[in-house]
């Protein structure tokens, strides 16, 4: 035998279509389950991002800026929510996250409560511009705001979260000067309640007592008119 006819008789051998696939299968599942994890890995993230974000910022929590439509919220709470649903995330605080989310979705959806929020965020932008000595309406992309240091974003959530906190605070107080003007004024009324109720007891006991009092005054008219009558008895 040849040594050409040898060699290529120990020569290995290709692997066959049916053997190759096992292996393509285990690399597939690999990389899916791969990809699980990653996906199961980012929601735990989503889910730590929405709890450490500022309750009092919608915008914050649903990481979106302030001039985002009322179209885009909705689709950006719409692809979170799904995202980090208590169903789909294994975070144990996926539920808090989720009830946050929605919250912050439903005040940037009124238009009253998004407003005033604005109000509260634009002063503090306005302030910080003000601090660093720019114009009022210096737009985030500027080379002057980008140059700053603190970066601008983080300057700016710190001065809306402060006033945002003044803000609360503010509403807080005044909601409860409210309740105790509330309770001030249920006090009187119960108070008049009570004061008519007594006078209207009173009148019936007074009443009631209207016989008693007509038949005492009759006996000592009575009595007094026999002692006129009484003739004094002269002696001597």
């Amino acid at each position: 035998m040849s040594e050409a006819a040898s060699s290529s008789s120990t020569a290995p051998k290709p692997p066959s279509a049916s053997s190759s696939k096992p292996n393509d299968r285990a690399v597939e599942d690999i990389e899916k389950l791969l990809s699980r994890e990653a996906t199961a890995f980012q929601r735990e993230l989503e889910v730590e991002r929405i709890l450490k974000a500022f309750k009092l910022n919608p915008y914050e929590v649903l990481d979106i800026t302030e001039e985002a439509t009322p179209e885009e919220i909705k689709k950006k709470y719409r692809q979170i929510s799904l995202f980090i649903h208590p169903d789909k995330a294994s975070h144990p605080r996926a539920p808090e996250a989720f009830d946050l989310l929605k919250k912050a979705e439903s005040e940037l959806s009124d238009k009253t409560k998004r407003e005033e929020l604005d109000a509260v965020i634009n002063q503090a932008r306005a302030i910080l511009l003000k601090t660093h000595g720019l114009p009022p309406n210096t737009r985030d992309d500027d080379a002057r705001v980008k140059s700053l240091s603190p970066p601008w974003k983080q300057q700016f959530l710190a001065k809306a979260k402060e006033m945002l906190i003044d803000e609360e605070v503010r509403r807080r107080k005044a909601i409860k000067m409210n309740l105790a003007n509330e309770g001030l004024e249920a006090r009187k009324k119960e108070e008049e309640v009570n004061a008519k109720k007594r006078k209207a007891e009173e009148e019936a006991r007074w009443e009631e007592t209207r016989e008693e009092r007509v038949g005492s005054w009759r006996s000592f008219a009575a009595g007094s008119k026999k002692k006129k009558k009484t003739k004094v008895t002269l002696l001597g």
